[in-house]
């Protein structure tokens, strides 16, 4: 079993990078995790984000963020919308089943 993620959104916020202080660098994204096994591929309901600034190359921590970004962080959180869990059986499984119902 394999778990991998997939990007749900991707938004660029208008602050100020607090390692380099650049207001056009910052983007925020969120992932959804879904499991790919050898008879199914299902979605699941965990997310996680992550912030990171594209013109110094670095990951912005929470413990760096400031109180204008940790705003507008809870705010996409609140507004992002996950796919809905899912379980998805593959093809060769289901032609193994309907082989043997009939």
């Amino acid at each position: 079993m394999e778990d991998q993620f997939f990007t749900l959104k991707e938004v660029y916020l208008n602050n100020h990078c607090p390692e380099c202080y650049s207001r056009e660098g910052l983007h925020l994204t969120f992932k959804q995790k879904f499991i790919e096994a050898k008879l199914y591929k299902a979605v699941t309901s965990y997310t996680e984000h992550s912030l990171s600034c594209s013109k110094c190359n670095t990951s912005i921590f929470p413990v760096r963020w400031t109180d204008d970004i940790e705003q507008v962080v809870d705010y996409h959180i609140r507004a992002r919308s996950p796919k809905p869990k899912s379980i998805k059986l593959k093809k060769w499984l289901g032609f193994l089943f309907a082989s043997l119902l009939l």
